[in-house]
Formats: C-alpha cells, structure tokens, sequence
C-alpha cells in the first residue's frame, strides 16, 4: 500500500465479488455488502471479470462457508484480519454475534467513511485499526475487547502474501494469545508449485500488485502453512480439506 491510500486490491477483490456464487444463510442481509461493494468499485462494478476470478470466486466461496458453519456451530465473534472491503459482517449478520475488523488505518478509514455516507448499520461490529508489520494484533483486539475465553473465528483471506514471513508468523502467534477454546482461522496463502503454468502466474501477480505499490512478499512451500500454523499453536484441520483440494492455498485451523 501505497502511504496514506486505501487499498487498491481490496478495491478490485470487492468488485470482482459482486458476480460471484454466495454461500446462502438464513440470517444477515446481503443487501449492505452489496451497496458497500458497488460503491468501492465505482465503474469497475460491471466490467468483466479479471484473470484471477476463478481462484478468487473458490477462494471467497470458502471463507464464506467457512464463516456460516461456525456461525451455525454457536460461534459468537468474528475477527477478520485485514478486513478491506469485506461485507460479511453484513450479509452473515447474525443476531448476538459481535464482529471484529482489523485493517490498515488508511484502508479503514476510506471503508467507515463509505459506510457512514451510504447509513449502514455497524452497531455489532467493532473497527481495530492496526499496522501488522509495527502493532501486535492480540493487544490491540484485548483492548477492543473482545472475549479470549470464548471460542472465535478468525480470517485471513488475501493477507498472507503481502506479509514478511515473520509479520505473518507473528499475527498468527498472537490472534493465538486470543483465540478462546473451540476458536478456528481460515487463512489463504501463495503457494509455490513446479508447473510452468504457475511459475508465470505468479509472474504476472507479482508484477500487478507492485504496480499499485503493494509487494507480494510471502509465498510458500507445499506444506509449509500448515507446518508454520502448528509452530505457533494452531492445529491444521481436516475437515475442510474438499474444499482445499480443489484450490491449493485454502487452509483451516483449529486451537490446540
């Protein structure tokens, strides 16, 4: 990110996700999302979709479901670490649920002035702004209080990459410190692969999002995140593990 902007890829993730299959839920309203994710997108709202619709739909597809079976599993927090332009906390609006955004001050900021200007209810959720790389994410999520004796669930989805390996070891260490008993993540990460195919995807990543000044930094060995989440406490789970065959990257975790 570029000092003193928003986010541009949260931008472009947000309008992309307006054409993209929704996991259904029978509480929350799509509707706000929708407005929030029209109104970051602007005229790039309709365009057609970009090279990477297709990891991004899957990728979205499952934190969507990753979010509706905790939340129908009796899971009462949510923290979504470097929320962007992330509607959830709208369209999985579940009554007693309290939300949670963690995110740059700068992207944070352009995100609650949208909401302001477009009147959507934010009364259950609870903004954090932090700098992962200089603010340690389990004090500033103590002193927003949320509940580390009750089970959370946790996201980070499109963060992992622009991380430095130990900024990321660090956030998944102290989101950690906080997650009560029965608390889960969800974590997308770049993923190092043989194939001539993905060697220039990964080219061509690198080159888009330095463009708009935000560096891929991270990208892992197969294995590797479940090896780095089990160092800092986090038990890789199984039970997602359909959903992650069909898209290397996709990993979930349990408190140990």
């Amino acid at each position: 990110m570029r000092p003193g902007e928003a986010s541009v890829t949260a931008r472009r993730v947000a309008a992309q996700r307006l054409q993209f299959e929704r996991e259904p839920a029978p509480y929350g309203d799509p509707g706000p999302e929708d407005a929030l994710a029209r109104d970051v997108a602007g005229p790039m709202a309709d365009a057609p979709l970009g090279p990477m619709a297709r990891y991004l739909a899957a990728r979205t597809l499952f934190f969507d479901r990753f979010v509706v079976r905790g939340l129908d599993s009796g899971v009462g927090q949510v923290v979504v670490l470097a929320a962007g332009y992330d509607g959830r906390a709208f369209r999985y609006a579940k009554p007693g649920t309290r939300w949670f955004e963690v995110d740059h001050p700068d992207t944070q900021a352009d995100k609650r002035a949208r909401i302001d200007r477009l009147g959507l209810d934010v009364d259950h959720v609870t903004f954090v702004a932090a700098d992962f790389s200089v603010d340690a994410v389990d004090a500033a999520l103590d002193a927003a209080g949320l509940d580390s004796s009750a089970p959370t669930l946790f996201l980070c989805e499109g963060l992992a990459v622009y991380l430095d390996l130990p900024v990321l070891e660090a956030l998944l260490a102290g989101a950690r410190r906080v997650a009560g008993p029965g608390s889960r993540l969800a974590m997308s990460v770049s993923v190092e692969t043989p194939d001539a195919e993905g060697v220039e995807r990964r080219r061509r990543f690198r080159e888009r999002v330095a463009a708009v000044g935000e560096e891929a930094r991270t990208v892992l060995e197969p294995g590797a995140a479940e090896s780095l989440l089990m160092g800092v406490g986090w038990r890789p789970d199984a039970r997602d593990a359909a959903d992650r065959a069909r898209l290397a990257g996709l990993i979930s975790a349990a408190a140990a």
